[in-house]
C-alpha cells in the first residue's frame, strides 16, 4: 500500500489501540525472572467526563510505565474507580436516578473516553470501589482492626456538613466550610467509629524522613499535619473551690507571661458551670456552630465567656489569673485547656486586648534593649513570636528558649505541678458518614449484647437497592426493613449500623487490591502483593498530600499489624503534577464565556460572536466548568489526536508545575507531529554501515546516541519537558542532514529509527506506525528501549575561540589531539583573522588549550 502524504491520525490511533488490544500487550501476571515496576495514577471519580487534568496525570504514568517496560521492566499499570461519595447521591436526588445506575453509566463513559488516550492500562485489573466483591475485603478489614484496637467507637463531637448531611473529617473542612458543598460546618456530639491512626504517629512521622523519593513540600505538609510537640502538662489550682485545672502547653518557657486560662466548650468543667447558667449554655450554643478542625477556629472570631473562677499560678500560689471559656480551645487536642500569654501569641493578644487582659513580656530578642522592647510590645497589637531569652520570669531569666523550656518542666515537675510530654496534633480518623452511597460499616447494635461484628460468612453487608431520597438524611436511617436484623449472639432482634464508611476508607487501600483484583476469597493474595508492592511511582494531585496519602501510610502499617500485608510504605515514589490553567473570557456584565463563544477580529480584539459585544480577557487560572475555561478532551483527540495531546502536555512546562492550555500550544504539538510523518517518508535505501565519523552524517549518529543517553536520564527522572526538547532538537538535526550519499542515507535512517524509538512513551501510537513502517520485527511496544554506545558521547573534536588584537574574530574546530602547529595553521586559516592581521607580522600566538587561540601582531 503506498504512504499517504498526509497522516491518518484518526484510523493510526484505532488500529494501534486495536492492535495492544488483541495482543493483550498490557496484561501482566508476577515473573520473578524479572525486575517489577509499579505505576499507578490516582484513580479518578467517575463524573461521567474526563478534563485535561486527567489526560495529563494518565499521560505522566503512561509515558513512565512505556519507558519501563521498553527497559525490561514488568510493568502493572492498572486502573479503578473511586466510585462511592456524595456526588453520586447528591446527582441520584437531582436526577432521580439511583447511585449505582448513574455511577456505572459514569464509568462506561469514562472508560470509553480513556481508550483513546492509547494508554498501556492492564485493563484486565479494572475495579470499582462500589461492587460488593470490592467492599466485602474492607469491611473484613474493619472487623479485624475490631479486633485488634485499630477501630473503635466513642461519643465525639464532629464536624457537621447541614447541606449534605453527613459528618465531615477534619481534613475536609477547608476555612470552616465542607470541601465539596461549602456549607458552614457546625459541630454536634454524635456516635461516631474512629480508626486509632494516632496509634502510629510517631512511626507515620519517622518514616517520612525515608520517601526520598516524594516532593519535599509533600513530607513537610505531612511532618506539620501529625505536629509532634515537645511541651507539658500543667497543674492550675482553682481558688475558693476544690480542684484543679490541667492545661498542656508547648511553651513552658512563657509560664511567667501568664494572663488568663481557656477552657474548651465542651470541657467537663464548663459543663458543670453551664447547669443552670442560661448565658454560658448559650455561649457553648454559639461556638457549636463553627466546625470542630483548627482551621475553622483559627479564621472565626475569637471569643470568650469569664466564667468567675480564678486559678492559681504553678509556680507562685500568690498570682491568680481569670479562667474563660474561649470558642478556639478544642477538647481533642492536649487537655481542652491551654494558659493564654498574649504577649507571644497573637491568638492570645487579640483575647487579651478584646477583653482587657494585661500583657506582659518575657521573651526579647538577644541584644536588644530590654526595656525599649518590653514597653513597645506591651502597648503593641502584634505579639512577638520569635526566639529569644527569657525576661521577667524568675529563675528563667537570661536563658535561651530551648533552655528555658527545660528548665520550667523541671520546675514544674519539683513542684509536683506537672509533668513534661508529647503532644501530637494529628487525631484519630473519623470514618462514620451519615450517607446511603459508601460501604455499610459491618457491626449490628443489640440492646443485650451491645456492639456485635457481622460474622465473617455473613459478608458482605450489601446495600438495600430500594432506597428513597425523597427527604433529607440517611436513607438507610428510615428504610423499612434493611437495618433490622437479628442479634448473632443471642438471637434477639437488633440494629444494623446504619453509618457507612468514609470514602478514603475506599482509597487507603485500593493500590494493594489491584496485585490481585479477581481473587474472590482474600483482599490480598500474598505471592501478589509481596511481589508488586509498594508501588514504584504513584502520580496525583497535590490536594492529597494529607488526606489520601496519609491514612493511606496509615492503613498500610495496620493492614501488616493485621497479618495482611509486608511493607509500611504504600508508594516509594511520589509525584505531584501541577495544575491545567487556561484564558478566561467575560462579557461586560460579567457573564463567563466559553472559548468557543468568542472570536478575534482582524484588529487583534476578542468579540462575543453572537452579538460582536467586546470581550474581557482575564488571566490564565485553572480550569473551571464555573468560569467556562474548561478544554474538552473529546473535542481535542478529535481534532489533533492522542499524541498530539500527549505531547503538548509533557512539552510546555515541566510536569510538577502548571501548564496554561493554549491552542497554539497544541496546534505546535501537532504541526511536528506531521514533520515527523513526513521524514519518516524520506528515508532513502542504502547499504553502508551507519558512520561515527567526523562527518556531518558521523556528527547526526554521535547526536543520536547522546539523545539516547540523555533523554534516558530525564525519563528516569521525570524530566518530561526535557526529554521532549531533546526530541525536537535530534528531529531538527536529522531534518538538516543532506542524503547525498549512502553514508548520510544511513546516518538518516538511524536518525529517524532513534526518534521514532525514543518518542514511543510520549506519541506511541505514531512510533508504532512508523517502527512498523521501518520494517520492525516486533510490536514497538515490545521492543526494548535503545542503547547508546558511551564510545560515541567522548567529544573528539574542540572548538576554540580565535582573537586578534584581543577581540573575537571567529572560531575553529579541531581534532582534540591537533598539535600546535595544526591549531595555529587553522587559526590562520580564517578569512577574518587574516583581513585584521592586514599584512602585519604574526609575533606570537597563544594557545589555551581547549578554549582559545589569541594571534598578537
Amino acid at each position: 500500500m503506498a504512504r499517504e502524504d498526509r497522516y491518518n491520525v484518526k484510523a493510526t490511533e484505532q488500529k494501534w489501540q486495536t492492535a495492544w488490544d488483541q495482543a493483550r500487550c498490557f496484561e501482566v501476571t508476577e515473573d520473578t525472572s524479572r525486575p517489577k515496576y509499579y505505576v499507578l495514577e490516582m484513580f479518578p471519580y467517575p463524573s461521567g467526563r474526563i478534563h485535561m487534568g486527567h489526560v495529563r496525570n494518565y499521560t505522566l504514568g503512561d509515558v513512565v510505565a512505556r519507558f519501563k517496560r521498553a527497559q525490561g521492566f514488568n510493568v502493572l499499570h492498572p486502573m479503578g474507580w473511586d466510585a462511592f461519595g456524595l456526588p453520586a447521591e447528591n446527582a441520584a436526588i437531582e436526577r432521580g436516578a439511583h447511585p449505582g445506575t448513574w455511577t456505572y453509566q459514569n464509568i462506561d463513559a469514562m472508560r470509553a473516553q480513556f481508550k483513546p488516550m492509547g494508554l498501556s492500562i492492564d485493563w484486565s485489573r479494572e475495579i470499582a470501589t462500589c461492587a460488593p466483591d470490592y467492599y466485602r475485603h474492607e469491611q473484613k478489614m474493619f472487623l479485624d482492626f475490631l479486633k485488634t484496637g485499630l477501630a473503635y467507637r466513642k461519643e465525639s463531637w464532629v464536624n457537621w456538613d447541614p447541606v449534605d448531611n453527613t459528618v465531615l473529617a477534619n481534613e475536609q473542612v477547608i476555612d470552616g466550610r465542607g470541601w465539596r458543598t461549602g456549607a458552614l460546618v457546625e459541630r454536634r456530639k454524635l456516635s461516631q467509629w474512629f480508626l486509632k491512626i494516632t496509634a502510629y504517629a510517631d512511626d507515620l512521622l519517622e518514616a517520612i524522613k525515608g520517601l526520598e523519593r516524594w516532593p519535599e513540600k509533600v513530607r513537610t505538609m505531612q511532618t506539620n499535619w501529625i505536629g509532634r510537640s515537645e511541651g507539658a502538662r500543667v497543674t492550675w489550682d482553682l481558688v475558693g473551690r476544690d480542684g484543679s485545672i490541667e492545661v498542656f502547653t508547648t511553651r513552658p518557657d512563657t509560664l511567667f507571661g501568664a494572663s488568663f486560662l481557656a477552657l474548651s466548650p465542651h470541657h467537663p468543667l464548663t459543663a458543670e458551670l453551664a447547669a443552670g447558667n442560661a448565658a454560658l449554655t448559650e455561649f457553648i450554643a454559639d461556638c457549636d456552630r463553627l466546625g470542630t478542625s483548627e482551621e475553622a477556629i483559627e479564621t472565626a472570631e475569637k471569643k470568650g465567656f469569664d466564667t468567675g473562677l480564678t486559678v492559681r499560678h504553678p509556680f507562685n500560689p500568690d498570682w491568680t489569673v481569670p479562667v474563660y471559656v474561649a470558642n478556639f480551645v478544642l477538647m481533642d487536642y492536649g487537655t481542652g485547656a491551654v494558659f493564654g500569654c498574649p504577649a507571644h501569641d497573637q491568638r492570645d493578644m487579640d483575647f487579651a486586648r478584646k477583653y482587657g487582659l494585661p500583657v506582659k513580656a518575657v521573651v526579647a530578642p538577644k541584644g536588644e534593649d530590654t526595656a525599649a522592647f518590653v514597653a513597645t510590645l506591651e502597648a503593641s497589637e502584634t505579639a512577638y513570636s520569635d526566639d529569644g531569652i527569657a525576661i521577667n520570669s524568675d529563675f528563667l531569666n537570661g536563658l535561651s528558649q530551648t533552655e528555658a523550656k527545660s528548665a520550667a518542666i523541671r520546675k514544674i515537675e519539683s513542684l509536683e505541678k506537672g509533668h513534661g510530654t508529647i503532644q501530637y496534633r494529628l487525631r484519630d480518623w473519623g470514618v462514620s458518614r451519615q450517607r446511603y452511597w459508601g460501604c455499610p460499616i459491618p457491626v449490628i447494635h443489640c440492646d443485650d449484647c451491645g456492639v456485635v461484628p457481622v460474622p465473617e460468612q455473613d459478608l458482605p453487608v450489601q446495600l438495600p437497592e430500594d432506597v428513597t431520597f425523597d427527604k433529607p438524611g440517611n436513607p438507610l436511617e428510615r428504610h423499612p426493613t434493611w437495618k433490622h436484623t437479628t442479634c448473632p449472639c443471642c438471637g434477639k432482634a437488633a440494629r444494623r449500623e446504619t453509618d457507612t464508611f468514609d470514602t478514603f476508607f475506599e482509597s487507603s487501600w485500593y493500590f494493594a487490591r489491584f496485585c490481585a483484583p479477581k481473587n474472590p476469597d482474600v483482599a490480598f493474595d500474598r505471592t501478589a502483593v509481596d511481589y508488586w508492592l509498594p508501588v514504584d511511582q504513584y502520580i496525583g494531585g497535590v490536594e492529597h498530600a494529607v488526606l489520601h496519602l496519609l491514612y493511606s501510610r496509615f492503613f498500610t502499617r495496620a493492614l501488616k499489624e493485621c497479618g495482611y500485608l509486608d511493607v509500611k510504605e504504600p508508594f516509594d515514589g511520589l509525584f505531584t503534577q501541577g495544575m491545567i490553567c487556561h484564558e478566561t473570557y467575560q462579557t461586560a456584565d460579567g457573564k463567563w464565556l466559553d472559548p468557543s463563544e468568542i472570536e478575534k477580529t482582524d484588529s487583534g480584539l476578542w468579540i462575543r460572536t453572537a452579538d460582536q459585544s467586546p470581550v474581557t480577557v482575564g488571566r490564565s487560572i485553572k480550569m473551571s466548568k464555573s468560569k467556562k475555561n474548561v478544554v474538552d478532551p473529546d473535542r481535542i483527540f478529535d481534532a489533533y489526536g492522542a499524541d498530539a495531546a500527549r505531547l503538548f502536555m509533557l512539552s510546555d512546562s515541566p510536569p510538577e508545575r502548571d501548564l496554561d492550555w493554549t491552542d497554539s500550544g497544541i496546534e505546535g504539538a501537532w504541526r511536528f507531529i506531521n514533520r515527523l510523518w513526513r521524514m519518516a517518508g524520506e528515508i532513502q535505501a542504502s547499504a553502508a554501515a551507519v558512520p561515527t565519523d567526523s562527518s556531518p552524517a558521523g556528527k547526526l549518529v554521535r547526536m543520536a546516541h547522546k539523545t539516547i543517553a540523555a533523554i534516558t536520564e530525564d525519563l528516569e527522572k521525570l524530566r518530561f519537558n526535557t526529554a521532549v526538547a531533546r526530541i525536537r532538537e535530534l528531529a531538527n538535526a536529522v531534518g538538516g542532514l543532506e542524503q547525498t550519499d549512502d553514508a548520510a542515507r544511513s546516518a538518516y535512517r538511524f536518525g529517524i529509527e532513534t526518534l521514532v524509538r525514543i518518542s514511543a512513551p510520549m506519541m506511541p501510537h505514531l512510533a508504532e506506525e512508523l517502527w512498523s513502517e521501518l520494517g520492525g520485527a516486533t510490536l514497538l511496544t515490545d521492543t526494548p528501549w535503545p542503547t547508546y554506545d558511551p564510545a560515541l558521547l567522548v567529544e573528539d573534536t574542540v572548538t576554540l575561540a580565535v582573537q586578534v588584537k584581543g577581540k573575537l574574530r571567529g572560531t575553529i574546530e579541531v581534532a582534540k589531539t591537533a598539535s600546535d602547529a595544526e591549531i595555529e595553521a587553522a587559526a590562520l586559516g580564517l578569512e577574518t583573522v587574516q583581513a585584521q592581521i592586514g599584512g602585519q607580522p604574526v609575533r606570537k600566538i597563544i594557545i589555551v588549550p581547549g578554549k582559545i587561540v589569541n594571534v598578537v601582531v
